[in-house]
């Protein structure tokens, strides 16, 4: 059903629109706006109502209605965005008084006119339709269905928890470790009094991964040492107060006579009376709210016996609340493959794989370690031929075998998909449209989350910022898996694991949600809504590449080799256009523009479009006997797409952008890679959250101070530019409270290289003296060579800012003590020049939460005790000269140093050391130096030096 209240989300908004903006409708058709607003309102509350119940619950009737009403409600918004744009088109900007303007009013009221007909006779048509629909509603009872499952749901006697629990130990593979360590972590404290606390920890982690069995192991090894022990499991709708009597229960069930009398509270006081001055186990297995855990959590008294409460959750913010969180690892490559042999019942000492052992490693590949996947792949394949293996292998998915553990494994995903709400549950399906193993960008996918209309703005937050929690949630709940940049605190990206995966395009295809092309000689479905096509080459005569594509409404392409653009005047519908990381082959660069086979003609058609996204993988590259032919021009009429959200083109080679962009009011990322300083206006951008451009002029940045809503900003300058345009940039955005992230990048004419002998010094900037006070910043990059440290970098002005990274002639001594002070800074990297002294003062206590330090042409800093004590990575390039000899001891007052990076340079800013025989002795000790500071570290960092003379 979310698709179908997705298509409801983005409609009813319009429908408002319609009835409340300047669009002079007749008053009959009001009338009947009036009437769809109402009745889709209604439609829209059984929709949300039905989606809370699972697909495979719902009776055919139910299931064809919410179809009719999804595609109902896309003719609907096609159909009242079509009129908005006929109506409210763009006037002629230039001579509006004169004759050219006179007949283009003349013309635009006529426009209108036979506009505000065709919507008449449209939402006519439209209003029978709508009445159909909820005359169906009525008769089919939709109202009920979800009542009527409620009262008939009962306990699953068979749910797949209850199993494990009581699963055979020699069935387990490769529980011992992690049993004996949760139980070395339970017993560990660092005093007498400490053990005696009641101990409190939450195993955390995917559907399927085995937490139940875990908990179960550790629960049956240790359970003699307590006089109180109870194994109870929550679920996700839970009925708090047989959780409760099932404690009680196990605890003493004697005195539980007429325990079902009593009510929760009595429950948890009777509960604490029995655990008073008792050393109890008591697992709470599979906890999916907060709300559930803070009740049960109420009967466990701490009367410093050495009790152990061990929850289990799949939810990040659940296990948070205990006192100490194990994080559930998949099975190593060697434990699934003993795993997967002893559920086909082959054994490590029966008969080998033979011709199995390929197709058997990729089926292992694609259970990624997860025992369920293991355990439901082996049962399927116990029961065929070895040679149909590989046809299994190529159509894995759990929704098309009638097989007991497959059934399994698939009611276990679903409980996370199903206990979503439903605006995140469309962000987990539009998940669908990209490849396995692939690594999704965090800002890009979100963009495309907010085109597609499954983020709606909430008060005080900004669409990006409510997509964020929405990816942050699906991470929480184990769906999807963070890509992390190391050291940084930085989840850039994430991955979908090939189970859930499936389970995403087992959902797709019974909504028809997203159509996946797998051949370009296979067309697409005639009704498909969403188009994805992964690693395919779409060439000029295939299917794909010319299939009129008119009901279409996203249209993406991942890693695809292109010979020609998909034909624009094919959509009718298109919201989304991205072709990410693809290659375009099969032109000159010298190519006319209208013989092109990557033009963007009819673009300004696209009257539906919100996001707009190319990236060429090959920009950057140069390959002998390969052109690389980009799109050569982005057309005027671009500007004519008035709901356009986002525009990405960092990645094309496009050089410049048309003036009419600066009419998108609607566009909240703008990207763009070329050179757009003498074309773009964007004083009417107002909504903009995240710009990124290169080579932009003084009159430009004068336009950044109406972009109140820029969160993310990133420059880049040429060096004939940089100069005065950094001054002015810094006085510009001091007043943009919103944004979270500023990068200046300068680009030199002169190629750097890492020896300094080749590295000329460049010329100063002109620093901004003045207040930049940005509560929200918390990433500064300048790559550009400042006099100083810049008197607004402080932790008043920006308090939370959490990474810094800047180029420096100098830095004197309280310089270090104004950055020790930045009480939430985690990365730090300062590059200075001509090997200027590294002032030594730190205080302790400075540097709270750094994790990275990087420092460049500097001397060798002195680490003292207590400061940066959080410090895991050390990163330094530093020259032979301007040392008074190798001490790198005081690493040692680093109690989290983990790695230490080493660039050592033989020659100076100032010429080559003459006598080479003492720079030779010179690199050996700082190679002693180092490695002996490693070795005396009690963590035994690792060491890499990279010796660059």
């Amino acid at each position: 059903m979310d698709p179908a209240t997705a298509a409801m989300g983005s409609l009813l908004p319009k429908l408002f629109e319609l009835l409340h903006g300047e669009y002079k409708l007749q008053k009959s058709v009001k009338k009947d706006v009036e009437f769809l607003e109402r009745e889709m309102r209604s439609i829209d509350a059984a929709l949300r109502k039905m989606a809370m119940v699972p697909r495979d619950q719902l009776d055919d009737n139910s299931k064809i209605w919410a179809n009719d009403v999804r595609e109902l409600a896309y003719e609907m918004e096609d159909v009242v965005e079509h009129f908005m744009v006929d109506v409210q088109g763009f006037e002629p900007a230039a001579n509006p008084d004169g004759f050219k303007g006179f007949m283009k009013k003349v013309a635009n009221l006529f426009t209108k006119g036979k506009a505000r007909h065709q919507i008449a006779d449209a939402i006519k048509g439209i209003k029978d339709q709508v009445q159909q629909v909820a005359d169906r509603r009525d008769r089919y009872k939709i109202d009920d269905v979800e009542a009527t499952l409620a009262a008939s749901t009962i306990v699953d006697p068979l749910d797949p928890r209850l199993m494990v629990q009581f699963k055979d130990h020699r069935e387990l593979v490769g529980i011992e470790g992690p049993r004996d360590e949760l139980i070395k972590r339970l017993a560990d404290e660092d005093d007498c009094v400490s053990k005696q606390q009641l101990k409190i920890l939450s195993i955390f982690g995917f559907g399927g991964l085995g937490k139940t069995t875990l908990a179960r192991a550790v629960y049956d090894k240790i359970q003699a040492e307590f006089v109180c022990k109870a194994f109870v499991s929550v679920g996700q709708k839970p009925n708090l107060k047989n959780v409760l009597i099932g404690i009680l229960l196990r605890i003493d069930k004697a005195s539980c006579h007429n325990v079902t009398l009593l009510d929760e509270v009595l429950l948890i006081e009777k509960l604490r009376e029995l655990l008073t001055n008792k050393r109890y186990l008591i697992i709470i297995d599979d906890i999916w709210d907060l709300s559930s855990w803070d009740i049960i959590k109420c009967a466990f008294t701490n009367s410093k016996c050495g009790s152990k409460v061990i929850t289990t959750t799949r939810i990040f913010e659940v296990a948070k609340e205990a006192g100490d969180i194990y994080k559930q690892e998949p099975l190593s490559h060697g434990r699934s493959k003993e795993l997967f042999c002893m559920r086909l019942s082959i054994g490590k000492s029966k008969r080998p794989y033979h011709e199995s052992v390929k197709i058997s490693e990729k089926i292992l590949q694609k259970c990624g370690g997860i025992p369920l996947a293991i355990i439901t792949i082996a049962s399927l394949l116990a029961s065929k031929p070895v040679t149909d293996w590989p046809g299994v292998y190529d159509s894995i998915g759990f929704g098309n075998e009638d097989n007991k553990e497959v059934d399994t494994t698939r009611k276990i995903l679903l409980y996370s998909y199903y206990d979503l709400p439903y605006y995140p549950r469309l962000c987990l399906l539009h998940l669908g449209i990209y490849p396995e193993d692939y690594e999704i960008k965090k800002d890009t996918l979100i963009w495309k989350w907010v085109a597609e209309g499954y983020v709606h703005e909430e008060p005080g937050k900004g669409l990006f910022e409510v997509g964020e929690r929405y990816f942050n949630m699906l991470i929480d709940r184990s769906m999807i898996q963070a890509v992390e940049r190391p050291y940084y605190s930085i989840i850039y990206a994430c991955r979908v694991h090939d189970l859930v995966l499936d389970m995403i395009h087992f959902l797709s295809e019974d909504e028809s949600f997203v159509t996946a092309s797998n051949s370009n000689r296979t067309s697409p479905r005639t009704n498909a809504r969403r188009l994805a096509i992964n690693n395919e080459v779409v060439e000029q005569d295939g299917s794909v590449a010319n299939t009129s594509m008119q009901q279409v409404r996203l249209y993406s392409a991942t890693m695809c080799h292109f010979t020609m653009l998909p034909l624009l005047s094919n959509f009718k519908a298109l919201r989304v256009l991205a072709l990410e990381e693809c290659t375009f082959m099969g032109s000159e660069r010298s190519v006319k523009l209208e013989d092109s086979p990557y033009h963007l003609n009819y673009l300004g058609r696209l009257i539906h479009l919100r996001y707009l996204g190319f990236s060429d993988r090959l920009v950057g590259f140069s390959l002998p006997g390969i052109s690389m032919p980009l799109i050569l021009k982005v057309p005027e009429e671009i500007g004519d797409l008035r709901f356009l959200q986002v525009l990405d083109l960092g990645r094309t080679g496009i050089k410049k952008l048309p003036q009419s962009v600066g009419r998108l009011t609607q566009l909240k990322c703008l990207r763009f890679g070329g050179s757009s300083m003498e074309v773009l206006d964007c004083t009417n951008l107002t909504s903009l959250e995240e710009l990124q451009l290169h080579l932009v002029s003084p009159d430009f940045l004068k336009g950044l101070v109406k972009l109140k809503e820029l969160r993310k900003f990133s420059l880049h300058f040429e060096e004939e530019h940089e100069n005065m345009l950094f001054k002015d940039l810094m006085g510009h955005v001091a007043n943009l409270q919103k944004l979270q992230v500023i990068m200046v990048n300068c680009r030199y004419s002169t190629q750097k290289e890492k020896n300094c002998r080749y590295q000329p010094r460049p010329k100063p900037w002109s620093d901004y003296a003045g207040s930049v006070a940005l509560g929200h910043l918390r990433h500064l990059t300048v790559n550009g060579l400042l006099p100083g440290l810049p008197v607004w970098i402080n932790s008043s002005c920006l308090p939370n800012l959490c990474h810094l990274h800047m180029e420096l002639t100098a830095m004197k001594s309280q310089d270090m003590e104004i950055l020790g002070r930045f009480s939430e800074l985690i990365t730090l990297t300062v590059l200075l020049y001509d090997y200027m002294v590294f002032p030594n003062a730190m205080e302790e206590g400075a540097f709270p939460k750094l994790r990275y330090l990087e420092l460049k042409n500097s001397n060798q800093p002195r680490f003292v005790q207590g400061a940066m004590s959080s410090l895991e990575c050390f990163r330094i390039i530093i020259g032979l000269e301007g040392t008074n000899g190798w001490d790198f001891h005081s690493l040692v007052n680093l109690p989290r140093l983990e790695k230490v990076d080493a660039e050592i340079l033989g020659y100076t800013g100032r010429g080559i050391d003459g006598d080479e025989l003492q720079a030779h002795e010179s690199l050996k000790q700082a190679h002693a130096s180092l490695k002996h500071a490693v070795e005396i570290h009690p963590n035994h960092p690792t060491l890499k030096v990279a010796d660059l003379s």
